[in-house]
């Protein structure tokens, strides 16, 4: 996979993009990551990327013309043969989620756009392949959006990570919360580890952590219990949990 990154700092890529999964799937091979410097694509001596919004307000807006110029040269064969899908963030976007990290993570190359100050000027989001949002709140700008999707993307490229089935026994990937999980000492300050999971069944096991999922769930975020795919008995059960009624 190839990400690109349009930012007026670039810089703030290095780091995280060398780091931990990041910095794996890059010295692997299966990530390959360019940050570029959205001041390359202004012509004054300033290299002015923002201006006063029309109509008063505010803060400053992200000019659209140095985005397009940017867009033209890395969306071109020229610079890429690989089509891209272009990524804008903004709060008025699609929410993020694992189901659409595990849908990006099928491209073969993505380019970000990291706005900055008020945003962008609104005719940029014609060049928009998508519009992404983290959450409910405001960033200071996009390129920490940028990493944090980078990031969830990555770890779902086959190779990235030692354990292949990972990505799909954790939190969200089946429309649940993880099931809590524990390693050694069996004790710790009095804390014992659950007594199935040293029992050696597999199977009670696999059956356990299946109605954890469905117990965290249910007292965390029952909201994602709405959209979960679960048997008539588990929903009872989670019912039970929401209700105060299950054991």
């Amino acid at each position: 996979m190839i990400i690109e990154t349009l930012s007026v700092f670039p810089e703030m890529f290095t780091t995280p993009m060398n780091t931990s999964i990041l910095g794996i799937a890059r010295r692997k091979g299966i990530l390959e990551f360019h940050a570029h410097d959205l001041r390359e694509w202004t012509h004054d001596r300033h290299r002015t990327t923002d201006d006063q919004p029309y109509g008063g307000g505010q803060g400053l807006l992200m000019k659209c013309d140095p985005v397009f110029e940017a867009l033209d040269e890395l969306e071109s064969p020229k610079h890429n043969p690989i089509p891209a899908k272009t990524i804008f963030f903004t709060p008025s976007g699609e929410p993020f989620s694992q189901a659409l990290a595990t849908e990006l993570a099928q491209e073969s190359r993505l380019i970000f756009v990291c706005g900055r100050y008020e945003g962008f000027d609104e005719r940029v989001y014609t060049r928009a392949d998508r519009c992404i949002s983290l959450g409910d709140y405001v960033l200071t700008g996009g390129e920490l959006a940028a990493m944090v999707v980078s990031d969830a993307i990555c770890r779902l490229l086959p190779g990235v990570l030692g354990d292949e089935a990972s990505p799909y026994e954790e939190s969200f990937s089946e429309g649940l919360l993880e099931f809590p999980q524990y390693t050694r000492p069996a004790v710790c300050r009095g804390l014992e580890v659950p007594a199935i999971l040293l029992s050696g069944d597999h199977g009670k096991v696999d059956a356990w952590r299946r109605m954890e999922a469905i117990r965290k769930t249910a007292l965390l975020r029952p909201d994602l219990l709405e959209t979960a795919d679960l048997t008539p008995e588990e929903k009872t059960f989670a019912n039970g949990v929401c209700n105060g009624t299950a054991d």
